[in-house]
């Protein structure tokens, strides 16, 4: 199965480079700039018109009307409901399995200033342990640690620990596709796990939407 992997768009998805085909297209999170229900409208249609057999998506941080606990129930209800109308799976803590490859979405990171799906460390822990053993692919919004999560004006790692630590304990994983470092978008293959890890950021760190999409085959 052909995975087309892609992330970080932050609202300017017109203007990324083209899209390749495949069976499956992944959307990592922060397809908005701002989290609005106007700019989720946008998002959502165009991804929906996109030939893709399945289009899969999970919030960001800046998705905020996805999180009912920052804009209310109301409105990440319109959100949800704007990606079914659009034959766009919406993941939240939840699984989804096509031709036999079960997906789960994990949006929640590390708490980053006031922004959508903070969690402290130990609801992180908690929710971390609601993914299913047997998950073939992870789709989570930010990095694990040490795995293309480098800012280089930082000079530091900033992916999540916790994560990283979980990630190792789902045996059955074959891929990993995150976004949210914008700098270091890419692809490789775990040493000792044999996990293919996405960074499908599509927007530089200077929010320019140039990255391309990723591909890969499962």
């Amino acid at each position: 199965m052909r995975l087309v992997c892609i992330s970080d768009t932050h609202g300017q998805h017109n203007k990324m480079p083209p899209i390749p085909e495949g069976d499956v297209l992944v959307h990592a999170g922060d397809c908005t700039g701002s989290g609005t229900l106007p700019q989720i409208d946008a998002f959502t249609k165009w991804l929906g018109a996109l030939p893709h057999a399945h289009k899969i998506l999970i919030a960001g941080n800046h998705d905020f009307c996805f999180d009912k606990n920052l804009r209310g129930k109301s409105m990440a209800a319109q959100s949800r409901s704007m990606c079914e109308q659009n034959n766009i799976t919406y993941l939240r803590g939840e699984s989804v399995s096509f031709k036999g490859l079960k997906f789960f979405g994990f949006p929640w990171q590390p708490i980053f200033r006031y922004m959508a799906f903070n969690a402290r460390e130990g609801e992180l822990r908690g929710r971390l342990k609601r993914i299913p053993d047997d998950t073939h692919v992870l789709i989570s919004h930010g990095p694990p640690l040490h795995v293309l999560d480098y800012i280089p004006t930082l000079r530091r790692h900033v992916g999540c620990h916790v994560l990283a630590k979980h990630v190792e304990q789902l045996r059955g994983l074959k891929a990993h596709i995150f976004g949210h470092i914008h700098e270091s978008h890419g692809f490789t293959v775990g040493e000792t796990d044999g996990v293919m890890y996405v960074n499908a950021s599509i927007c530089t760190d200077r929010y320019v939407p140039t990255n391309k999409p990723i591909i890969i085959d499962l």
